[in-house]
């Protein structure tokens, strides 16, 4: 019994977060410390200081999807070791800011801070980095996710699993071809959200990345666009 207890304690205090069940719900509650270092901030593209956090994200066990999705949080999931994910930015295109982008959304591009040809505004190699508040979060998954090996890294904000399984399914989000038809022009190449086009059957996924697997609905991580989940087929929980 000594030995278990052990176990669970180094377990909790690696991943550094706690999970609380109850019949109906599931919490994860987190000091915002990842399971690995994180990038040296403040740096380029980020003015921000790391600091921790007291998170506790709370979910249904009991999902349910209905027939229409919704795109209603930009914190979309939280990941098993308590880091928030939000794939998307606040930034927009801006051209009459010095940086070229700022919370103003007239433009109607929002930037996307891992584009196919770099990443900005501070991503640091795991794929995260900090809000104004110091909270770290991921805008792409990463193999430290993958805990003991499974590929349940974490659940969205309705509930259902997000599973990472590099390479077996392709999201069914494209790039758009030809070119922009307003400012900045040039050839729509990932810079913004924008930029992208959901085909439905063109790959493994659906508009929310997620799909039937092993016989229930999941969504997915991918490597590529849109990387995870960013609208949900369940009730959102409040907490996101």
């Amino acid at each position: 019994m000594k030995i278990k207890i052990f176990i669970l304690l180094f377990c909790i205090f690696v991943i550094k977060n706690n999970i609380v069940q109850s019949s109906e719900q599931k919490c994860i509650i987190s000091d915002g410390v990842p399971n690995h270092e994180i990038g040296k901030f403040p740096t380029k593209g980020n003015p921000n200081k790391f600091q921790k956090q007291n998170l506790k994200f709370c979910f249904t066990k009991n999902p349910i999807k209905s027939s229409n999705l919704k795109y209603i949080v930009s914190t979309v999931g939280v990941t098993l070791t308590g880091i928030p994910i939000r794939p998307g930015t606040a930034a927009w295109y801006d051209e009459n800011s010095p940086k070229k982008h700022s919370k103003n959304q007239s433009s109607g591009l929002n930037l996307e801070a891992i584009r196919p040809f770099e990443k900005i505004l501070g991503i640091d190699e795991y794929n995260g980095h900090l809000d104004f508040r110091g909270l770290y979060h991921y805008h792409k998954p990463n193999s430290s996710l993958l805990l003991n090996g499974q590929s349940l890294i974490g659940y969205a904000a309705d509930g259902f699993e997000i599973l990472y399984i590099p390479g077996k399914f392709k999201t069914s989000w494209q790039l758009k071809k030809g070119n922009r038809k307003i400012k900045p022009f040039g050839k729509y190449d990932g810079s913004f959200k924008q930029d992208y086009e959901f085909i439905d059957g063109s790959g493994d996924l659906d508009e929310c990345n997620g799909r039937v697997f092993d016989g229930n609905y999941r969504y997915f991580a991918t490597d590529s666009f849109p990387f995870f989940p960013r609208c949900h087929w369940g009730d959102v929980s409040k907490d996101f």
